[in-house]
């Protein structure tokens, strides 16, 4: 028998989810079969009747998902979180981002910045934009990426920069170099949780699956693909 799992998840977690997939499948002899799309698409599809049985994506929407009856009620689990970044072709000169100054001098600056424009991470950035009063003055030089492509086009010289989770920007190495995390007090962690489908064909795989996604065994190649945990609090 070899029972295939279907996982559905965001793409921002694509570079850190897809290393684990192999090791899973040769310990339980299970087959994962995986698709990725930026969080409000996840939402969308599944609403319209996609098939999955196990998502991970933002935790608000695995909790409006449990409320339509898309998710199983008592099995949404904290994935980790991941930080936001500024992305620059490799090589570029080396550029300070560490202190809210630098950071709006930055963007101030630079030629052009791409950004998910469908995704959690650029609605984010559109509203901090605002916060730091520099609007006007960057709006004008973003360029809209869709489809989870905002840093491989900093690779492609499409923008100067890019503001993307760091996942992303890790895994578009080597085209593509992290110039560094937002600054603490501008930091905006994007959160994903696990849920697993109230419709699964085997609920007890996707549980294995969901388990192993968020032991302790696998923290340390998810750090170094870019996702930190979240602090595990009683009821999540």
């Amino acid at each position: 028998m070899n029972q295939q799992i279907r996982l559905f998840g965001a793409i921002a977690i694509r570079p850190a989810v897809l290393p684990l997939i192999s090791p899973f499948e040769t310990a339980t002899g299970f087959t994962v079969a995986v698709k990725w799309e930026l969080n409000p698409v996840v939402k969308k599809q599944i609403e319209a009747g996609e098939a999955f049985d196990l998502v991970i994506t933002n935790p608000n929407l695995v909790q409006d998902l449990t409320a339509l009856g898309k998710v199983k009620t008592g099995s949404q689990v904290a994935f980790g979180r991941i930080a936001m970044g500024v992305a620059a072709k490799a090589g570029s000169r080396p550029l300070g981002i560490g202190s809210v100054e630098a950071f709006a001098h930055a963007l101030k600056s630079a030629r052009s910045i791409a950004y998910a424009s469908e995704g959690t991470s650029g609605g984010y950035f559109s509203g901090l934009l605002e916060r730091l009063g520099i609007a006007d003055e960057v709006k004008p030089k973003l360029v809209a990426i869709s489809g989870g492509q905002t840093a491989p086009a900093v690779g492609r010289g499409e923008a100067e920069l890019g503001v993307v989770p760091v996942t992303s920007i890790l895994a578009a190495a080597p085209e593509v170099m992290l110039v560094g995390r937002f600054p603490a007090e501008l930091q905006s962690y994007i959160d994903f949780d696990i849920g697993i489908s109230a419709d699964s064909k085997d609920a007890k795989a996707a549980k294995q699956l969901s388990e192993f996604l968020t032991s302790a065994a696998v923290d340390d190649i998810l750090a170094a693909k870019g996702v930190e945990r979240r602090q595990r609090s009683a009821g999540t």
